[in-house]
């Protein structure tokens, strides 16, 4: 080799090196950051501000893309009033903020160390519609299963659901720079509801929330909050997956996309989600905030859009998203398009709430400074000093663990005629619907059907289901860690009414998958 190919390469090979180590110094925050007031207050309403954006964006297409993406040539439209419209025709749309504010409405009035039975009072209690880990744990607590028992996985099928995942900005928003004190405020809270994966969607995306105060490129928001997450979980393989494809192609989002269809979207717990293309499980669904924040390079609306146009649970994807981008970039950056819809419903309380977007903007501001002080930063008249937090890994927690889904079992027979149903394996979950046929007078009072359920034989539960839907929990019953094996199940309701209710089928778990072999 002569002596200037010999200095090319290794003027090349420092040129890379030199690369490489700036990599590695600007991938963790300084240990510590002062910010104006005035910032951290922009930065905490650009937090709530893009969720609340980016919820509306995707409002319209949720769950109406399951197992495929939204093409690039459907329009999704940006409307005047559109936050407007939802606020006063669909609130419920709004569950991922207004659970995010019962939380902070708790820390507002009990302060930083309130019981986690607080919460779950409130959150039990409260009259706004919840569905899946939500529900049920909603359930759970008002048949006295408290926390952390309420959402573990063997007392909750939807352990694993996106819930804590859309609803964790707060612990975020209220640690700036502190992704470890975000964990803390998600820990008890996030059990609430979920366990395993769907906690730890929870703690990524409070995480990212957090650092976002105190970093400004997407990419290292991404991979400094992952470490909070345990490396041998199947949350942690996933989003380092999604970050591997995205530096092998940072062109293709769609193709992205299609390779986490692949190789993650069969989901095992949530049984509406089992053996269908609707998938609401939070590692999926966290993978698209990831190709949205990663894609989007920074830019507001390719992030949500993008996030968006992955599909599933997409109008909370893109919430996610735009809440972790508005809290980096801030309120006062956020392009002025999307503002004028915001700003007309920013004095308005959410619906089952008396706490509106300029109210819980200073409750958030409030608690931060209070999570500042309390992790050693300092609190000034103008400015505060943050002590920069670098992210500790979680505890590793699994859900359904030696569970396998097998089976789907058509039954749908009314229950009085359902008999005697068998099944082979580990576990079992029953899925029902309660019906009303026409003419059919309410029951009066507060009716709530009472249902035996027989296991081999022997009494395993009373189950109580009260009339209004959202006050009762999604699947009839369920079991599981039961031996491997034979199994029976009756049922005798105590109370019938002529409303009807109907055993669809059975999900049944073994403990691997069962391949059939064909001749």
């Amino acid at each position: 080799m002569s002596k200037s190919c010999m200095k090319r390469t290794i003027l090349s090979f420092f040129i890379l090196l030199c690369a490489l180590l700036s990599v590695s110094c600007t991938s963790k925050a300084p240990a510590e950051v002062t910010l104006s007031k005035e910032t951290l207050m922009d930065k905490i309403k650009g937090g709530w501000a893009g969720q609340a954006i980016g919820c509306t964006y995707g409002g319209p297409t949720e769950f109406r893309y399951s197992g495929t993406m939204i093409n690039p040539n459907i329009n999704i439209e940006w409307p005047e009033h559109s936050l407007k419209h939802y606020y006063d025709n669909a609130p419920g749309l709004y569950d991922d903020i207004y659970m995010d504010l019962t939380f902070v409405d708790v820390f507002d009035k009990l302060g930083l160390d309130a019981p986690i039975e607080e919460f779950a009072k409130a959150f039990a209690g409260a009259d706004y519609p919840l569905w899946h880990a939500n529900q049920q744990a909603r359930y759970n607590i008002r048949q006295g299963i408290m926390p952390p028992d309420c959402g573990y996985w063997e007392n909750n099928p939807h352990a694993d659901d996106i819930d804590f995942q859309i609803e964790a900005d707060y612990a975020g928003l209220m640690a700036p720079g502190m992704p470890n004190a975000a964990t803390y405020y998600s820990d008890g809270i996030g059990h609430l509801m979920n366990y395993g994966d769907g906690w730890y969607g929870g703690v990524y995306v409070a995480a990212m929330y957090a650092l976002a105060f105190v970093c400004d490129d997407v990419e290292t928001i991404v991979k400094e909050a992952l470490k909070t997450i345990p490396q041998q979980s199947k949350f942690y393989r996933c989003m380092a997956d999604v970050i591997k494809w995205h530096e092998m192609y940072p062109d293709d989002w769609e193709l992205t996309w299609a390779m986490i269809q692949k190789k993650w979207s069969f989901d095992i717990g949530c049984p509406e989600g089992v053996y269908a293309a609707f998938n609401i499980d939070a590692v999926i669904n966290s993978a698209y905030i990831l190709v949205g924040l990663l894609y989007g390079e920074g830019d507001f609306f390719k992030t949500i859009d993008i996030s968006t146009r992955c599909g599933q649970d997409s109008d909370c994807n893109p919430a996610s998203a735009a809440g972790i981008l508005g809290t980096m970039m801030g309120y006062s950056n956020i392009p002025e398009y999307w503002m004028p819809n915001l700003r007309e419903v920013e004095d308005r309380n959410f619906a089952y709430t008396d706490i509106s977007l300029n109210k819980v903007y200073q409750m958030s501001f409030d608690q931060a400074l209070q999570v500042i002080e309390r992790n050693g930063g300092k609190v000034g008249e103008k400015d505060v000093c943050i002590k920069v937090q670098q992210p500790e890994t979680v505890r590793f927690e699994e859900a359904f663990t030696g569970h396998w889904p097998v089976a789907m079992v058509d039954v749908r027979k009314p229950i009085a005629d359902a008999g005697e149903l068998e099944f082979n394996g580990n576990g079992v979950v029953v899925k029902y619907s309660m019906g009303r046929d026409r003419g059919y007078r309410m029951p009066e009072g507060d009716y709530v059907a009472r249902v035996e359920v027989w296991l081999d034989g022997a009494l395993s539960e009373t189950v109580v289901l009260p009339l209004q839907h959202q006050s009762r929990k999604q699947e009839l019953y369920y079991k599981y860690n039961l031996p491997k094996g034979d199994h029976t199940l009756s049922f005798k309701w105590l109370n019938p009414d002529p409303m009807g209710l109907t055993i669809n089928s059975l999900l049944v778990y073994s403990d691997a998958p069962v391949h059939v072999q064909h001749q």
